[in-house]
């Protein structure tokens, strides 16, 4: 009755993740909601190759109701410190800490060693704090990225003083690594996939198209430049190859500066 949409970080992208899927799904058709499944991966070893299955599941859905998903182009996801993620990660970097701040950007591994603790006792003893965790396979990645209806997202954290390189470095990581050095898809398709059907599937009037009557919203970049700079070790640099960023019709960026324009607004989507 309200063109709601439901958008869901799903219950388990681990161990669970097909019976989540499912449950998402079910949960929209109940509704009589479109299903935007957020920044879907598979993780943990033991589940890596599952995207086979989960997607296999979105397209028969389709069939009766809209399901979308989005996925950012990355092996290591990003939250707070627990004791379940680093057991299954096959690395765990420190993001955040209060009690211990200057071990930001550091390896789990490397500072239990430094500490004469366990990995699960120095954990305790950085807590609260966040962490990336390498939990995903490449072949998923590539899946899911190409698959019907995924859009491309960030999932950023920009409070992490370390943050995850996600927070930089996606869309011309998209651009410049998938399409430009794996030609994963054509740029066209990529683009589109982080705009136009972004626009369509969130509902929102009048963006994600270089159209007349529509808001400028514009970025400019060289295809045969276009990378990202951002790491795990030094997340926070600029990405290579973007020549201008124009938003509601302003210039954003252009020669590898900020404008100081603040023309970005909150936006709603649009309903009947």
């Amino acid at each position: 009755d309200y063109d709601g949409i439901y958008t869901t970080h799903m219950r388990d992208e681990a161990d669970h993740v097909v019976a989540s899927v499912e449950e998402s799904i079910q949960i929209g058709a109940i509704a009589k909601v479109p299903v935007i499944i957020s920044h879907h991966k598979c993780q943990g070893k033991q589940n890596f190759g599952r995207s086979t299955e989960t997607l296999k599941i979105m397209a028969a859905a389709r069939k009766t109701q809209p399901v979308a998903l989005d996925v950012y182009p990355y092996e290591a996801c990003s939250t707070v410190l627990n004791k379940t993620n680093v057991l299954g990660a096959l690395r765990t970097m420190v993001t955040w800490s209060d009690p211990h701040p200057e071990m930001c950007g550091r390896d789990l591994d490397d500072i239990a060693d430094e500490l004469g603790l366990s990995q699960l006792d120095a954990m305790e003893k950085l807590m609260p704090g966040g962490a990336i965790y390498f939990m995903m396979d490449e072949a998923d990645i590539d899946r899911i990225m190409t698959s019907e209806n995924a859009m491309i997202g960030s999932d950023g954290l920009p409070e992490d003083e370390h943050p995850h390189p996600r927070l930089w470095g996606t869309f011309p990581r998209v651009l410049g690594h998938y399409v430009r050095e794996k030609q994963l898809m054509p740029v066209h398709e990529a683009v589109h996939r982080m705009t136009g059907l972004s626009a369509g599937n969130f509902m929102l009037k009048d963006r994600g198209l270089i159209r007349q009557g529509y808001f400028a919203d514009i970025t400019i970049f060289d295809a045969d430049r276009v990378i990202d700079k951002a790491t795990y070790e030094n997340p926070k640099q600029h990405a290579s190859g973007i020549m201008a960023v124009i938003v509601n019709g302003q210039m954003a960026w252009q020669n590898g500066r900020a404008s100081g324009a603040r023309a970005g607004k909150v936006l709603k989507r649009t309903g009947n």
